[in-house]
């Protein structure tokens, strides 16, 4: 990502989605987690660190991409949780499905 380099941990996941709405949603995610965590992000891209991992979020075109990286697999299911029932939420009007798989 752009400029956005400081990780946590050594499991990573993925997820790609396909929306119209890539860059308001990866936006959106920027701004709300920014409310309590120190939030970077760029024209295109963004970086949200938890305490249990990081969240990078860069949109390209009509895809979103989220990765993240945690120090365990439990943190990683708090992590992948907390990521999706925010977006879900941001993204009412559509039906994501949000498939995290190992990078």
């Amino acid at each position: 990502m752009s400029g956005i380099e400081e990780t946590k941990g050594s499991v990573v996941r993925v997820a790609t989605l396909s929306t119209p709405n890539a860059d308001k949603y990866r936006r959106q995610l920027c701004k709300h987690f920014a409310h309590k965590l120190p939030v970077t992000e760029d024209e295109t891209s963004g970086l949200i660190p938890f305490s249990i991992g990081d969240c990078r979020v860069r949109s390209e075109g009509e895809t979103l991409i989220m990765e993240l990286t945690s120090p365990s697999d439990a943190e990683m299911t708090q992590l992948e949780d907390v990521v999706a029932r925010h977006l879900v939420r941001f993204a009412f009007r559509e039906e994501l499905a949000i498939d995290w798989h190992p990078a």
